[in-house]
């Protein structure tokens, strides 16, 4: 658990600029030499960007504050001073930044993936140089630097993938992850194994599907009761869902109406993404006539079932999730 972080706060600051100067020429056979005080150099900038090689944000939690350097003060004989150079704050893709004392949101890593200057660095300040007239000759005036800017951050992760697997723990996401993909995610017969999003890669043709395998829900999860809760925000930017019902549990029949509740108490946006029911763990005695079943109550819905013990169902699931991933990214306005 210490080892995933999708929540930290930072400070950041952009540098301030450097001052003006004051300075008159001094040259031998200049006697009256007019005003050389150089600018200060600009402040460095505040900037954030997206890594691919990051999926947390524990790089964060050892590094809280980034601060840009200042700009360098001018000096004589007209010289400007160095600008500063930037700070570069580095997020995984899915990073959503908000003011961290009014929550306001700043930027969304999920639909914007360039560089974000955030801060710009204050203005170097001018040297008596820009001051000289007709009527001042020899102005003893130059102008301080532009301080920098200095703000708190709270920065949340939100996983992208293509397939958010929810279910009650022990339902078998993990299993299924690990056939399908090299995630390699904890397996144990015991409940809540996962207590942390795990991300695989299905390869199916020439695309690769992005898999999440999110801790268990449990009945009560929306508010707050068990792992899930904190992990449910990791399916908005799935493109669809799967749910995942033990077709070994008593209760098979009523675990789609629970996950769909929690998932609806939670964000209403959840439950209208496109979802399939999968009932796992066909290899044992009487579960297919449980699928038979788990179809019966659901005739809106598909739903299809699987065993990752014996492989029966799993190449057909692989194709339905392909054409559902395909289906979703036709349509305008979602963009993994």
């Amino acid at each position: 658990m210490e080892k995933f972080a999708d929540e930290a706060f930072i400070e950041v600051s952009s540098g301030s600029g450097g001052n003006g100067c004051v300075s008159f020429r001094r040259e031998k056979y200049v006697p009256r030499g007019g005003p050389a005080g150089g600018d200060g150099g600009r402040g460095g900038d505040v900037v954030f960007t997206v890594r691919r090689n990051l999926r947390t944000l524990a790089h964060l939690r050892y590094k809280q504050s980034f601060q840009a350097e200042n700009g360098r003060d001018g000096a004589g004989s007209g010289r400007y001073g160095r600008s500063g150079g930037n700070t570069i704050v580095p997020l995984p893709p899915g990073s959503v930044l908000r003011d961290a004392d009014t929550g306001e949101l700043i930027r969304d890593f999920g639909t914007h993936t360039g560089d974000f200057v955030f801060l710009k660095g204050g203005n170097g300040g001018w040297g008596n140089i820009h001051f000289k007239s007709s009527v001042n000759q020899a102005p003893r005036k130059a102008l301080p630097g532009k301080p920098g800017v200095q703000v708190r951050i709270r920065v949340e992760l939100q996983l992208i993938a293509d397939i958010g697997l929810v279910g009650f723990p022990n339902a078998g996401k993990s299993s299924l992850l690990d056939r399908f993909t090299n995630a390699r995610p904890k397996i144990a017969p015991y409940p809540f194994t996962t207590k942390i999003p795990n991300l695989g890669v299905l390869t199916l043709d020439d695309r690769d599907i992005i898999l999440a395998d999110i801790p268990g829900l449990i009945e009560g999860a929306s508010t707050g009761l068990g792992l899930g809760i904190r992990f449910l925000k990791h399916l908005s930017r799935t493109a669809a869902l799967a749910f995942l019902i033990d077709l070994g549990e008593d209760t098979y029949q009523e675990a789609f109406a629970v996950l769909y509740q929690e998932l609806a108490a939670f964000s209403p946006e959840l439950v209208q993404k496109p979802r399939i029911l999968i009932g796992t763990k066909l290899d044992i005695n009487d579960t297919a006539e449980r699928l038979a079943a788990l179809k019966t109550r659901y005739p809106g819905e598909r739903v299809l079932g699987v065993s990752v013990f014996s492989g029966e169902g799993i190449p057909e699931l692989a194709a339905v999730l392909g054409g559902l991933v395909r289906t979703m990214n036709d349509k305008e306005g979602w963009d993994r």
